[in-house]
C-alpha cells in the first residue's frame, strides 16, 4: 500500500480541500501539523525542495507539490492506483 503523507497547517483551506479529495478517494494518508512545529516545517520544506506552502504532499517519498498537483493527477486518474504510479523512493 502506498504511503501518503500531507503536511499541514489548521487554517489552510487548500489543506482541508487536500484532505477531503483523499478521504474521497479512500486514500489513507498520514498528517502532519506544521502549524506550531518549526522543525517538522523544516523538515517539510526540505523534502519540498524549498517550499514553504502547505499543503506539501508526498506519495511514496515522492513530493508531488500541493492540492493543485494533487487535483491534476486525480484529473489523470493517477489517484487510483497508487502503488503503480508511485514508485517508493
Amino acid at each position: 500500500m502506498a504511503k501518503v503523507e500531507i503536511y499541514t497547517t489548521f487554517l489552510c483551506g487548500y489543506c482541508s480541500n487536500a484532505k477531503n479529495l483523499l478521504n474521497k478517494k479512500g486514500i489513507n494518508y498520514n498528517e502532519i501539523d506544521v502549524s506550531y512545529n518549526l522543525e517538522e516545517r523544516k523538515i517539510m520544506e526540505n523534502r519540498a525542495s524549498g517550499k514553504s506552502t502547505v499543503p506539501q504532499i508526498f506519495i511514496n517519498g515522492n513530493s508531488i507539490g500541493g492540492f493543485d498537483e494533487l487535483v491534476e493527477l486525480n484529473n489523470q486518474s493517477l489517484l487510483e492506483d497508487l502503488d503503480a504510479n508511485f514508485l517508493e523512493k
